[in-house]
């Protein structure tokens, strides 16, 4: 903006932070930091330095050694950093010793997730979540020294007492809190549990599209929206290149050539070590992928830390319970790699979310997946029948449909488990 001759920049200053954390032997603790720094640019900061230190075990009261704290005080604020940026969820002990030592603002990994996690909420059900997460995180973190009574320092036993009063008392809000978010989260997850049984019921296959945040699911449900469906805006799901874009599933159905049908669900990205109150809150949003015929694993293959995003998957899934589900590994951007693409490998695509030709490829790997068990037959169904008709158009892909004074002529494709209940129409 121009004012006076003078150019004025309105965009608010990112606050600069200073990251560390301590390396117990690690393999992948670069990997984390790396992470980190990525994090704290998305929780829109800057990262102006970092340091680690090597050691066999965390420090109890202070997670680094003294040095270390003192040579991190220095650097940080040479830089102008404001805030310590840890990797590690740390013990409220710790934080309030660090920002003694440091004169800085100290974040954990945790809470800088949760920051994260509230800034991009956006339906009741995913502002819930956060919200009981970070009440979850909180509890145990209220300390006397947080209350006003507190800072009057000296007054002896009575004002302690004052403290832990007030301590208690806000340990009784916050637990009243959670058992009411708990209640309204209940509400809109039994609303959202019937919204997947009448998926559910559906025999069209469910998709679900599972993977590291910024691999790209987004642009690939895109992708598949853009060749399938025509540029549809209010069918797109929101794309922006940075970590957890979109906290909330999207379902979509997508219809594709020869009447076969899918229902394809994005769901919230990973990250590693999310924290275990995130994880726990985020379950239900998860449902779609515990409910899938077929898991398609988004990874970025261009990221140098392909196999680490890949395991962190694998982790998360199998701590929300998603085991023994097909899955398709699809390994996105390769538009910024120098392989060819796109290509099958087995049950491996490699493809770009943003080539229709990959697109298109990922597409038929899809339905040879899901629909590798279903059996085309040629039926002829009662006229009267109009049950049975809606059943078949509901639970089966039906490919071809002609009236006739005798009966209903159909081809379709027919789900494993409905393949009896029309054994006796097939002609």
């Amino acid at each position: 903006m121009k004012v006076g001759g003078f150019m004025i920049d309105n965009q608010p200053k990112k606050t600069k932070a200073f990251i560390a954390g301590v390396n117990l032997k690690d393999p992948n603790f670069d990997y984390y930091m790396t992470e980190l720094a990525n994090l704290t640019e998305a929780n829109n900061m800057e990262v102006v330095g970092q340091a680690y230190q090597n050691l066999e075990n965390i420090v109890a009261g202070t997670y680094f050694g003294v040095g270390k704290i003192n040579e991190i005080k220095a650097m940080a604020h040479g830089l102008k950093a404001k805030v310590l940026i840890l990797n590690d969820e740390l013990s409220p002990v710790q934080i309030r010793n660090l920002e003694k030592l440091t004169k800085l603002r100290v974040i954990d990994r945790t809470e800088l997730i949760l920051e994260i996690f509230a800034s991009r909420a956006q339906t009741k059900q995913a502002k819930l979540q956060v919200q009981l997460a970070r009440l979850q995180y909180e509890l145990p973190r209220l300390h006397p020294s947080e209350n006003n009574l507190d800072q009057q320092r000296g007054g002896g036993f009575a004002n302690r007492g004052a403290g832990e009063s007030k301590l208690e008392m806000n340990r009784r809000t916050i637990g009243k809190q959670i058992s009411a978010i708990k209640k309204e989260l209940k509400a809109v997850e039994s609303q959202e549990e019937i919204k997947a049984t009448r998926r559910n019921q559906s025999r069209i296959p469910k998709v679900a599209l599972v993977g590291y945040t910024n691999a790209g699911k987004s642009t690939t449900m895109n992708g598949l929206l853009k060749v399938f469906a025509g540029e549809n805006a209010d069918k797109q799901v929101f794309v922006k290149n940075m970590l957890f874009a979109t906290l909330d599933t999207s379902v979509r159905r997508i219809d594709m050539k020869d009447n076969f049908s899918f229902i394809l669900s994005d769901t919230v990205g990973f990250i590693s070590k999310l924290p275990h109150n995130l994880v726990e809150s985020f379950k239900a949003t998860l449902q779609e992928a515990k409910d899938a015929d077929l898991l398609i694993n988004v990874v970025d293959a261009s990221d140098p830390n392909m196999i680490q995003m890949i395991r962190t998957t694998q982790q998360v899934l199998n701590e929300i319970g998603v085991k023994g589900i097909p899955m398709i590994t699809a390994y996105n951007k390769a538009d910024k790699t120098e392989r060819n693409f796109p290509q099958i490998e087995g049950d491996d695509i490699l493809y770009s979310a943003i080539d229709d030709k990959s697109i298109k490829m990922l597409a038929d790997l899809i339905v040879k997946r899901v629909f590798a068990n279903y059996n085309k037959v040629n039926l002829k169904l009662p006229l009267t029948d109009g049950k049975l008709i809606a059943y078949l158009h509901d639970r089966a892909n039906v490919l071809t449909e002609d009236y006739k004074d005798d009966g209903v002529y159909v081809t379709a494709n027919v789900a494993p488990d409905d393949q009896a209940r029309f054994k006796k129409y097939e002609i």
